[in-house]
């Protein structure tokens, strides 16, 4: 196998009234778990602007305070043959509910941390194993 090729790519967790939005993933990689919106950071796009695109997208709502945790996770993804370099955000619901882009979600959920489905995406496993609860961060 040849050296992985480094990628970036962001998630956010969304916040409203002490809940979180994550999504059921229906792609390739990831198929069947769950995890905030985010996606890939395109060529020339910085993570914010990588952020806030990809709720759009993904998810169709309105965010505000979005709030970079300097939270990097780094996870091998053997069938992509990819280093993922995800980068965390929180953000605040503004407007609108979640709609799942069918080519990438089966669906959205507000959860309660204690209530958080599983299996969750591998980033985002890593992220609650290494930093906890988002809604707790400061």
């Amino acid at each position: 196998m040849s050296e992985p090729e480094v990628r970036y790519g962001t998630g956010v967790w969304v916040r409203r009234e002490n809940m979180l939005l994550i999504g059921l993933r229906n792609t390739l990689s990831g198929k069947g778990t769950w995890c905030p919106p985010g996606g890939h950071v395109d060529p020339g796009e910085d993570h914010e602007t990588c952020a806030r695109r990809e709720i759009m997208e993904e998810a169709s709502i309105q965010i505000e305070n979005l709030r970079d945790l300097n939270i990097v996770i780094p996870d091998l993804n053997i069938e992509l043959n990819a280093l993922y370099k995800t980068t965390f955000y929180t953000a605040d619901w503004k407007a609108e509910e979640p709609v799942p882009l069918p080519t990438e979600y089966d669906e959205w959920r507000w959860v309660r941390w204690e209530e958080l489905p599983q299996p969750l995406f591998r980033p985002a496993a890593l992220f609650v194993e290494r930093h906890g609860n988002p809604l707790e961060i400061k």
